[in-house]
């Protein structure tokens, strides 16, 4: 029997380290210039389909036009695209609004968002974003694999998905591998963004200089530790045209500097005010002060490729010898929640004690778990990135949890610039456990639980059932109808434990007495509402 089409019609109406920035109050350029600044961490790529990191990605959601949205209520709403339909929910029709630009002035097309998913599915790019593309026809073809007793993979035979068709100008039919109901909502990812021809004549020069379709466009090259400033795109028609003239994103290599700056008034948004000066932020700047519910998580991750973590039950003593409550009111001013979960709360089955005994902090019980499984021996690296001082602290007291309630004494850091961290975990250069954290992309389960359990995975933890779970809620009717299988998946993954949740994020922005018209949810910042006063 053919399932039910599916319809998401368009409802939005058309018209309606470092920190040094440049002079004046709030990074302010030009005589009379309506401009605001926000601050930001190092990305690591300005390429929507080579990048999964949130530093990109908030510059990102300025430059470009993805082909949907989500709502602050969760819903997905047409942005890019005109519609996306289907009567199977395998093949799917998505109609471009037509009139778009790019900031070069090339039209965007159906074409557009093809050759920008092709170069994204297409191995040899190794570009972030790929498995993004896993359930389009002709992936594997794009990325073939190794013959046994190979080194490397041979070249790919297409650079083209074969389940990417550009019907007409604005067009793009696209067939999916198996049925997958929340097609349309992944299209709201970074990743599906499309791409100018200009794009693949220089990728390295697009990188740091992209061509986007959004209402702001670069300004400049973005200066490497310093800054990246965009202007009003003034020939964008679509449904959310720039209410400032341009933002400088000042690049720090702190939050707490960046907290410092903003309340010195040399900054004028910060996303993310450090948990310790939350109390302080919130009686200086009063309603300018702004908390919303968050899909991002932390999770501390095993690389059970290591023989010394491939034990479940050291695994779990590691997981229960933290007390997340503690740390959250230490390092975070009780503002985070501690997780028994693997998806955020707001996120559509979650279930707020999926985990049981295992992400309950319990010395006796993690020592007899520690004890079973042989204990360990050597020293015990944990990782994390250098772009923020909470996460040290944090791993401080994780150390000092582990110390006290396992008995290893030999705990060293692995701190590892911001740049650098995401390549380190993808190409398993971790040799203990590490700072893993998720920005949800859109509010599904299958968006936490594929890409960071799934295949390739950063853990290198492997689960036939697992996947086979996920395939089947993904081919489910509907969200609804995919929970239940989305939750047994789910358990397993937290039988086996190859990564314990810790907490979910509140986040808790900040912006100055500058600027107006500031709307922050959990799925954007909606830099083009601010406007200067």
């Amino acid at each position: 029997m053919r399932g039910p089409a599916v319809l998401l019609a368009s409802t939005l109406a058309v018209g309606a380290c470092g920190g040094s920035g440049p002079p004046g109050r709030g990074g302010q350029q030009g005589q009379g210039a309506k401009e605001f600044s926000v601050a930001l961490t190092e990305p690591d790529h300005l390429t929507p389909g080579n990048t999964s990191s949130s530093y990109s990605i908030t510059v990102l959601q300025a430059l470009f036009d993805l082909p949907v949205v989500i709502d602050p209520r969760g819903r997905p709403q047409m942005r890019a695209a005109e519609s996306v339909t289907s009567e199977d929910q395998k093949v799917w029709t998505i109609r471009i609004r037509p009139g778009q630009k790019f900031h070069n002035g090339e039209p965007v097309t159906a074409e557009s968002f093809a050759d920008a998913w092709n170069a994204a599915a297409y191995g040899p790019n190794a570009w972030t974003n790929n498995s993004s593309f896993e359930n389009i026809e002709g992936y594997d073809a794009l990325n073939p694999e190794a013959p046994e007793g190979a080194d490397e993979a041979p070249e790919p035979a297409t650079d083209k998905l074969s389940g990417l068709k550009v019907v007409d100008r604005n067009t793009l039919r696209v067939t999916l591998t198996e049925p997958f109901g929340q097609f349309p909502v992944t299209l709201a990812y970074t990743g599906f963004a499309p791409m100018p021809k200009a794009a693949f004549t220089d990728p390295a020069a697009y990188d740091v200089k992209p061509i986007g379709n959004g209402p702001f466009a670069l300004d400049g090259e973005w200066v490497r530790n310093r800054q990246i400033r965009v202007k009003r795109f003034d020939g964008y028609a679509g449904p959310r045209p720039a209410k400032s003239d341009a933002i400088t994103f000042k690049i720090y290599g702190s939050r707490d500097t960046a907290y410092v700056d903003l309340r010195a008034g040399k900054v004028d948004l910060l996303r993310t005010i450090p948990p310790a000066s939350t109390a302080e932020a919130r009686r200086l700047l009063a309603d300018r002060f702004v908390t919303t519910p968050s899909g991002t998580m932390d999770y501390l991750g095993f690389p059970v490729y290591d023989r010394r973590f491939a034990h479940p039950d050291l695994r779990k003593a590691i997981s229960m010898a933290i007390d997340r409550q503690a740390i959250v009111d230490a390092v975070f001013n009780g503002a985070f929640k501690p997780m028994g979960s693997l998806v955020a709360p707001l996120v559509p089955g979650y279930r707020e004690n999926a985990c049981g005994e295992a992400c309950v902090f319990d010395k006796a019980r993690a020592r007899e778990l520690f004890d079973r499984a042989g204990g360990f021996s050597g020293t015990l690296n944990l990782y994390f990135s250098n772009a923020d001082p909470s996460y040290e602290q944090w791993m401080t007291a994780v150390a000092n949890q582990l110390k006290d309630t396992l008995g290893i004494t030999d705990i060293r850091f692995r701190k590892i610039p911001a740049a650098d961290y995401l390549a380190t975990l993808r190409e398993h250069r971790q040799d203990g456990p590490y700072r893993n954290n998720w920005v949800m992309d859109y509010p599904s389960p299958q968006n936490y639980l594929q890409p960071m359990w799934g295949a390739g995975n950063r853990m290198g933890w492997e689960s036939r059932e697992f996947d086979d779970l996920i395939a089947r809620a993904n081919a489910a009717p509907g969200l609804e109808a995919g929970i239940p299988l989305y939750r047994r998946a789910e358990d397993l993954a937290l039988a086996e434990m190859p990564m314990t949740p810790l907490w979910n994020w509140q986040d808790q922005a900040g912006y100055s007495a500058r600027i107006d018209g500031v709307r922050i949810d959990a799925y954007s910042p909606n830099l083009d509402t601010i406007t200067v006063k």
